[in-house]
């Protein structure tokens, strides 16, 4: 892989600008290296316009954009693996009246879009950057297709997950990569971070096919499109390709767009702090082969590090209780590095008390996200006194929200997904097909419960029996009419997602009724944290007075979402990562 040449700093080594010890103190209560205020600089490891801190989505995108506008560019990555959180993911990309969508005949319009997204963030973040997202998320989509090998496809039918609001589209906005072969990385493919899930051996999946492949065993759609998916997997080992979808593919065909701009990604060099002068960021300090080395930027500094989810110190001070960084499915070098830098050097914080949240059952070794196995017909969510409390197929941040906001008054936390053997005998539970027993480990883990009766399954989670048998009557009284007068279910074309349509007259809406039953643990798990470095429209981070900081730039989960507390549709978390990545490059190539 081409690499740019370090350019000599010819200046001499000059005396580095820290915060002073309360700085200091910040770092090592949140488990970063402290700084001396008068520590001389580390030796200089190279000179570029731009220094991209993280190879995630918003990361590599930012240096793809820098290099291709002209400026010489370096990423640096604390994971031995680039990808980050994106390459875990689904890789589901949010982006209204984007090109993809538009080819396929989606009817959206910058009007609809702005509308839509002014109604589900509301106040929360300024218009400007609203806007700011709208208007550069499809040029951003047409670049990353024009400078890698990257191909994307319509999620069709993934509605936007509030369509009732002004706007919305329950035919969905949402894109995701198409196949891509792992081949034209060469010994990159390596180093690429593992995904969540792996896909099926054998198979090409992607993410709009596991809705149909959790049906397979009682919707003809859902047989056929996992033979479809076989026959991929097939297509693809004859022409001895590597196939890569969803985030795999994402960061895979990011990666391949940094190699052909010959852009180097230095693995395992994390950043242990930004570097100022005369109170601009001028580059960043990291540790690289267990030394530390100074990188400097002419340009700006861009933070794409990703969020905090892992760091147990910045949950506990400034996210509810309870919290965990093991029910988290975020990248486990996500420890909020860039965030803390940033605020050393000045910058304000935002949602840092919310995350990207979602259903998970605690899963031993690894919690999963609950996405179709709470929406599907049968099942139902109950909190510790054996009652309803949500529309368990409303979107999963929503969700978890209502179990912390109910939680102080009628505790939630754990709350049970309770389903029953028809259930289990019809479809895929994560990757345990129809019939299959659960793992044993699961049991013992105590992140699952079976017994025989309601009343035996409540005395095994500690609920009171008349009150879930109360609960699963009234449940399944509503099934059987279609209407789910207590939560509404069923009611937003969103609920109808990751359902079995072949159930009427509800398709999320089926009784409980055939023993044994079963229950499993519902955490409030995340796909990382949402709050981070405050930024403006064109992604510069902010002073608490609104003031920018030269020379330093924040996109992805590094800095506060422009989805506010809420959540657009599929692939929200993605999409503004990209666009703010391309938006922060673009302005750095554009200033002076």
């Amino acid at each position: 892989m081409p690499e740019i040449t370090p350019v000599p700093d010819t200046n001499g080594p000059s005396r580095r600008h820290v915060l002073g010890a309360a700085g200091a103190g910040l770092a090592v209560a949140a488990g970063l290296p402290a700084v001396s205020a008068h520590a001389a600089e580390p030796p200089l490891l190279g000179t570029y316009d731009v220094v991209v801190v993280g190879s995630g989505a918003a990361g590599m995108t930012a240096a793809l954009t820098a290099a291709r506008r002209g400026l010489s560019c370096v990423v640096v990555e604390k994971a031995p693996t680039y990808g980050g959180s994106a390459a875990r993911s689904g890789a589901g990309i949010w982006i209204p009246n984007n090109p993809v969508t538009l080819a396929a005949g989606v009817p959206d319009t910058p009007q609809k879009a702005a509308a839509y997204l002014a109604a589900v963030v509301g106040d929360e973040v300024g218009a400007d950057r609203q806007q700011a997202f709208l208007a550069h998320g499809p040029s951003m989509i047409s670049f990353v297709t024009a400078n890698s090998p990257l191909r994307f496809r319509w999620m069709e039918g993934y509605s936007d997950y509030y369509p009732e609001l002004p706007g919305g589209l329950s035919v969905g906005r949402s894109i995701e990569p198409a196949q891509l072969d792992g081949n034209i990385l060469g010994a990159e493919l390596a180093r690429l971070n593992a995904p969540y899930l792996p896909v099926p051996a054998g198979m090409v999946v992607f993410s709009t096919d596991y809705k149909w492949i959790a049906l397979a065993a009682v919707s003809l759609k859902g047989a056929a499109i996992a033979a479809e998916c076989l026959a991929r997997g097939t297509r693809a080992a004859l022409l001895g390709q590597r196939p890569l979808t969803m985030g795999q593919a994402l960061a895979g065909g990011l990666r391949a767009g940094l190699m052909s701009a010959g852009v180097p990604v230095w693995l395992s060099t994390p950043l242990s702090d930004l570097h100022t002068e005369s109170g601009r960021v001028t580059g960043v300090v990291v540790t690289r082969d267990g030394a530390a080395g100074l990188v400097r930027a002419r340009r700006a500094v861009v933070v794409g590090s990703g969020g905090f989810e892992h760091n147990a110190a910045m949950r506990d001070r400034y996210q509810q209780q309870p919290i965990g960084t093991d029910w988290t499915v975020g990248a486990e070098e996500n420890t909020g590095d860039g965030i803390r830098a940033g605020e050393r050097a000045g910058g304000a914080l935002a949602l840092m008390d919310d995350a990207w949240w979602g259903p998970a059952i605690p899963l031993p070794g690894e919690p999963y996200f609950c996405l179709a196995e709470r929406t599907l017909p049968g099942s139902l969510l109950v909190n510790q006194a054996g009652a309803r409390f949500v529309n368990e197929a409303a979107p999963y941040s929503d969700v978890v929200h209502v179990m912390y906001e109910r939680n102080a008054s009628s505790p939630d936390i754990p709350a049970w997904l309770v389903v029953d053997q028809n259930y289990r005998n019809r479809y895929l539970f994560k990757d345990i097909a129809p019939t299959f027993v659960l793992p044993e480990s699961w049991y013992a883990s105590g992140a699952v419960h079976k017994a025989w009766s309601l009343d035996q399954l409540a005395g095994r989670i500690g609920v009171p029996a008349a009150a879930l048998r109360a609960t699963v009557n009234r449940f399944n009284s509503q099934a059987r009419s279609g209407s789910d007068a207590d939560f509404h279910r069923g009611d937003s074309a969103y609920d109808h997602y990751y359902t079995d349509p072949g159930i009427v007259p509800n398709s999320c809406l089926a009784p409980l009724w055939l023993p044994p039953f079963y229950a499993f643990r519902i955490v409030p798990g995340d796909l990382g944290t949402k709050g981070g470095l405050t930024t403006d429209a064109r992604a510069r981070v902010l002073r608490p007075d609104g003031s920018v900081i030269p020379g330093l730039y924040a996109a992805g989960n590094a800095s506060a979402a422009v989805m506010g507390r809420s959540y657009a549709g599929a692939g929200s978390t993605i999409g503004p990562a990209m666009t703010f990545g391309y938006i922060a490059a673009n302005d750095i190539a554009d200033s002076p």
